[in-house]
């Protein structure tokens, strides 16, 4: 039996006792975060806001196989949130989408979630009306045209179902009683009512494609609302994509059988614990940035210079080569060399020991 078929759903139950002590420990660590973030102003909590949803849309992406262009996304970001980061990249449809959504989500907290909303971020999120080579219903509930929702694995003819979705005519009442719910003031902590919206709304599976996305959205937007702020200092999808494997088993899992989804409420908060530890090296990331550009504060960069340094000390993966910079930057061999000399001259970037034909740099934060 799929827990959609008990008698008494959605009335979900958890251990209490079990999850009381997890939330306290939850938001001990959220309220903690919030203040040492508080503490570095706005613009250094915007720089925060800019990588935490940079990771949270590329992640939640990621982890339905979509891989999205960082810079394009980062872009599209900071581009709304008024950052400049120096030359930007041409965005596409499908990132402009996604980032539109996670904004709205995010910014706009406390405006009621409708059918509508739900309707314009799955529209967003496929500007083509396709999701890869299909064409999918786009904009509203998902019909008979498909057969039934499944979520399967497996070479085609020894597929494994792990969940069947409620049937396509019960949709729009059981979105009915999710929007409902989600809008009414009940007494619950905004941070467990999150998890259990995530859970809710991907048994549900209201749309052809996009549910898991959607869910994780509907997720960070509550997470925003029990932080009373517009700014995002962790990515939650980051978390989940580490933990991708076990976020699906035990999804499935509480799928079948009763009510009782202590074992998802009790992985999402803790999950969300370590979202938040992780978080850290985010804000050490951002302090040295602050200091970074505090010391050379009367220093002249050209866009070129100024967009990699901020590439170095967004943790630039790889090895820093004058042909790399070229790449990037789309300019000669010779500009990006001339560009690499005069930040080494002025003690900003140094060269590297060793590194045999290619000549790399590092950047120097010190």
């Amino acid at each position: 039996m799929y827990i959609h078929e008990c008698r008494k759903w959605p009335n979900f139950t958890w251990d209490q006792t079990l999850v009381t002590g997890l939330l306290a420990d939850t938001r001990h660590l959220q309220g903690r975060l919030l203040g040492r973030m508080e503490a570095l102003g706005f613009e250094l909590r915007e720089e925060a806001t800019l990588q935490s949803l940079t990771q949270d849309v590329l992640k939640t992406c990621e982890i339905e196989g979509v891989i999205l262009d960082a810079e394009q996304v980062r872009s599209s970001i900071a581009r709304r949130l008024g950052i400049d980061i120096g030359i930007s990249p041409h965005v596409a449809r499908n990132v402009e989408g996604i980032v539109e959504v996670m904004m709205d989500a995010t910014r706009n907290y406390d405006t009621p979630l409708t059918a509508q909303r739900l309707f314009d971020w799955h529209s967003a999120l496929f500007p083509t009306g396709r999701s890869g080579m299909h064409r999918i219903t786009v904009g509203a509930w998902r019909g008979d045209s498909r057969g039934a929702m499944q979520v399967v694995s497996g070479p085609a003819g020894r597929e494994k179902v792990h969940f069947e979705a409620p049937g396509h005519e019960r949709v729009k009442p059981e979105m009915d009683r999710f929007i409902y719910w989600f809008n009414s003031r009940i007494e619950m902590d905004l941070v467990l009512k999150s998890s259990l919206a995530h859970f809710w709304f991907i048994t549900i599976h209201p749309f052809d494609d996009g549910n898991g996305r959607i869910a994780r959205t509907i997720s960070d937007m509550l997470l925003a609302k029990s932080e009373k702020s517009d700014q995002r200092f962790y990515s939650m999808s980051s978390q989940i994509q580490k933990e991708r494997s076990t976020y699906y088993h035990i999804l499935e899992k509480c799928q079948k059988g009763t009510l009782d989804i202590t074992l998802w409420v009790e992985w999402f908060l803790g999950c969300l614990k370590r979202t938040i530890e992780d978080s850290e090296k985010t804000l050490e990331t951002i302090l040295t940035k602050a200091l970074f550009w505090k010391n050379h504060a009367g220093e002249s960069f050209n866009d070129r210079q100024f967009s990699m340094v901020n590439r170095l000390l967004n943790r630039f993966e790889g090895k820093l080569t004058s042909s790399k910079w070229a790449k990037i930057e789309k300019c000669s061999q010779d500009t990006a060399l001339r560009d690499i000399n005069n930040l080494v001259e002025h003690k900003i970037l140094t060269k590297e020991r060793g590194g045999g034909r290619s000549t790399s740099y590092a950047l120097i934060t010190r």
